[in-house]
């Protein structure tokens, strides 16, 4: 005799994956240098705003602690993670090597279409001055990274450079308010994309390489505040 066996239902997306996706999102797209003071996440608010309980919450904020994005301090409780100036840099340093590889990568195996859309993506970079629209500016700004990060078609670096994103794109957003460091970046922007159409892999690396180390030493110059 034949046994009828049947596996339980399991939803697609676990509740902690949705907490954590969330959550993750939230954390990046806050301004987190923009702002003094720590950010405390609250388990039960964070609860009622998702509509979940506590568990997932709970065991998501223990997968973005480990990413490195929030730290649980005992009896304090769980707060987003602000980088020191130190660190920063590092990790825009690290930045600079991926993406620079990515944009290598992006002129051997990037269609000619997503080569010839760079510019009609990114008016921002051709249309005015930043100052004139730099709340627009500094949003294109990072999508423009994350583009040559995709045209590359690594996965193991775009996995690497999601992490790193957070820091590296609330430091970017300040850093375009200081000093002339928006109309240098404009500048830079449109020479690699002039090398991107070219397929110049020299040339495209050492740019965006030197963009981001320009980067660097701008934090290290006015990021005092990051102390």
């Amino acid at each position: 005799m034949q046994t009828f066996t049947i596996k339980p239902i399991v939803p697609a997306t676990s509740l902690r994956t949705l907490a954590y996706e969330a959550l993750k999102s939230a954390i990046t797209n806050m301004d987190i240098y923009g702002q003094t003071g720590d950010v405390r996440l609250d388990e039960r608010g964070l609860s009622q705003t998702l509509g979940v309980s506590r568990t997932p919450i709970r065991e998501a904020l223990t997968v973005l602690e480990q990413e490195g994005f929030v730290r649980n301090e005992p009896r304090r409780g769980v707060f987003v993670v602000r980088k020191t100036r130190k660190e920063i840099v590092g990790m825009i340093q690290a930045w600079a090597a991926l993406e620079s590889m990515a944009a290598r990568l992006a002129c051997a195996r990037a269609s000619d279409e997503d080569l010839k859309c760079m510019r009609t993506m990114f008016p921002e970079f051709f249309e005015g001055t930043p100052a004139d629209h730099l709340a627009e500016y500094s949003e294109a700004n990072i999508r423009f990274h994350q583009k040559i990060i995709s045209l590359g078609h690594c996965e193991v670096i775009q996995d690497l450079c999601s992490n790193l994103l957070m820091h590296v794109k609330g430091v970017r957003n300040i850093a375009l308010r200081e000093g002339d460091r928006a109309s240098t970046s404009i500048a830079e922007h449109i020479q690699i994309i002039e090398a991107l159409e070219a397929r110049d892999a020299d040339l495209a690396e050492r740019l965006v390489r030197d963009h981001g180390l320009g980067l660097a030493i701008h934090v290290e110059r006015y990021g005092k505040h990051l102390e």
